[in-house]
């Protein structure tokens, strides 16, 4: 379990809430509108209203006692960067940041962010990943070439086993995990066979897995 400051709570920052909620860390949330504090109340340890901008509303939070700040402020840009600024200079030990353009990304991790979220840009991304094959089930891509794929095991390769396949030596794709039922299973071995009705979870560079799967 950790401790989490979370700046911001518009729909971004209400989802994430939710999501922690549902891990079980606690989250302390903080934004200047009453109304947005009061509706993500059932899913935070504890919520405050004020400008996060404020240094002195800042220090009485006590910013060097969580693992991670959030900034998910999405409608006023300079205050999301003297926010970032701030939490660092106050011993934040992590600032994560939202931007909506690459050069917000840019000014953020120069004055403070320790890394930026551009779910905009991340979601167009596997939008346009999973709309390019009905096989794709699952997207997370990790840098400019290496992506985490989930996908339905093509028909060819049901009974036989992931020795039998190779692909790792063929293109350099490592099978993590196979998902049967709703259950994903980790513990795979060269003696692993697949079935028709599961997808598989593999980690390679996207070129190499659009030429294995035919995507």
């Amino acid at each position: 379990m950790k401790s989490i400051l979370l700046i911001g709570i518009g729909r971004f920052g209400k989802f994430i809430a939710m999501k922690l909620h549902t891990m079980g860390h606690q989250v302390m949330a903080v934004d200047t509108n009453e109304d947005r504090v009061n509706y993500v109340l059932p899913y935070v340890t504890n919520a405050k209203i004020g400008d996060s901008t404020n240094e002195e509303f800042l220090a009485s939070l006590g910013i060097d006692n969580y693992d991670s700040c959030i900034v998910t402020i999405g409608d006023n840009f300079q205050n999301s960067l003297e926010t970032a600024y701030l939490l660092k200079e106050l011993g934040a030990k992590k600032v994560i940041a939202r931007a909506s353009r690459e050069i917000q990304e840019k000014f953020l991790l120069s004055n403070g962010a320790d890394e930026v979220v551009y779910p905009e840009k991340q979601l167009a991304s596997w939008t346009a990943i999973r709309c390019s094959s009905e096989n794709i089930l699952e997207y997370i891509e990790l840098d400019d070439k290496y992506a985490i794929f989930e996908l339905e095991i093509p028909v060819e390769w049901s009974g036989k086993t992931i020795l039998q396949l190779d692909i790792r030596k063929k293109y350099g794709i490592n099978v993590l995990g196979i998902r049967e039922n709703g259950k994903l299973n980790m513990s795979i071995t060269p003696d692993t066979m697949l079935g028709h009705n599961e997808s598989i979870l593999v980690l390679g560079q996207e070129k190499a897995i659009h030429k294995c799967f035919r995507i």
